[in-house]
């Protein structure tokens, strides 16, 4: 990754690498919780009409209701929302449907020009809001931003980490396929050099850091940053994103302010009802076969930080430089 001088350098030792416990700010204290229900339809029911049919290939979109109750919980008619990984462009339809004005980054020129399509397709079934996309690696999100009244103007920042070679993109099984065996395709982000998915999770985590910092100018103070994740596992062991990426935030500077679920299954009377793919139940039923209990994904953590309403002091005994005790 390129160096660049206007972004932390993140040691080993930085509480990001921690990522246990409960939800904590950086003093220690508890943060409220709460649950938001997002998948009362299932998500080829939300995109269905609302988004091109290519939108199916990325290997990880957001959940349209999840955007959307963010921006309606976070913002008001008018206001700007950024997705500096916006991917094909969810939080930004989401955004011009509820009147917003959205600005989307995105390193990949396929899912770019898919945002921009998909952002045309919302303005021809009359979204009342805009948005617009800019191709470039988010790390340095600052300078590619380039309107001057857009610093310091972004009301919310709404996006999600990429999963790194977790995901498992579109799966056909042999009923689907007519052939032998489970078929998989589109389970890749994409080429580029400074994907962010290509190297080391500590890579992953760091990259996403400097996304995280370099996007501070552009949000107004007290602005809100609004983190979609979820845990997955790796060779067996189960990894705590989650709490990786809210100590990552914390790095960047970001208070925090809460931290909710957003379920991922549907409520119906007492009891919930799944959405489940092809792929996730599958799996889940060979582990439990194994003797593993594991369970699908029926959520996923919205990590809820701001932009401090005013600047840090960093030289004083509480500040950055002077040390507060926690390792940073």
């Amino acid at each position: 990754m390129p160096h660049n001088p206007h972004h932390p350098q993140h040691p080993d030792h930085s509480r990001r690498a921690q990522g246990r416990g409960p939800a904590r700010s950086a003093a220690g204290e508890p943060v409220p919780l709460s649950v938001w229900a997002c998948a009362q339809r299932p998500g080829a029911s939300q995109r269905r009409g609302r988004y091109l049919p290519g939108t199916t290939a990325h290997p990880a979109k957001m959940l349209p209701q999840v955007a959307a109750t963010g921006i309606t919980a976070y913002t008001q008619p008018g206001e700007l929302v950024l997705d500096p990984m916006c991917g094909i462009g969810t939080t930004l339809v989401e955004a011009a449907h509820l009147g917003r004005t959205a600005v989307g980054i995105e390193l990949e020129s396929r899912w770019a020009t898919l945002a921009r399509a998909n952002l045309d397709h919302a303005a021809e079934h009359d979204a009342p809001g805009s948005g617009a996309v800019i191709t470039g690696d988010a790390r340095y999100a600052d300078t590619l931003v380039t309107d001057p009244h857009l610093a310091g103007q972004v009301a919310l920042l709404l996006t999600s980490p990429p999963y790194g070679d977790s995901t498992h993109g579109q799966v056909r099984s042999s009923r689907d396929s007519g052939q032998p065996g489970v078929q998989k395709s589109d389970f890749s982000y994409g080429n580029s050099p400074g994907n962010l998915v290509r190297g080391g999770h500590q890579r992953l985590l760091t990259g996403f850091t400097d996304i995280l910092a370099s996007c501070l100018p552009l949000l107004r103070p007290g602005g809100i940053v609004a983190i979609t994740t979820r845990p997955f596992r790796r060779h067996g062991h189960l990894v705590d994103f989650p709490g990786q990426v809210w100590a990552a935030a914390q790095d960047a500077g970001l208070e925090p302010v809460q931290r909710l679920v957003a379920l991922l299954c549907g409520i119906k009377d007492d009891h919930l009802v799944t959405r489940a793919s092809f792929f996730a139940a599958h799996e889940t039923r060979k582990a439990r076969a194994a003797g593993l209990p594991l369970h699908v994904t029926a959520h996923e953590d919205v990590l809820i930080l701001r932009k401090p309403p005013k600047p840090r002091d960093t030289t004083g005994p509480a500040g950055r430089n002077g040390g507060d005790g926690d390792g940073r």
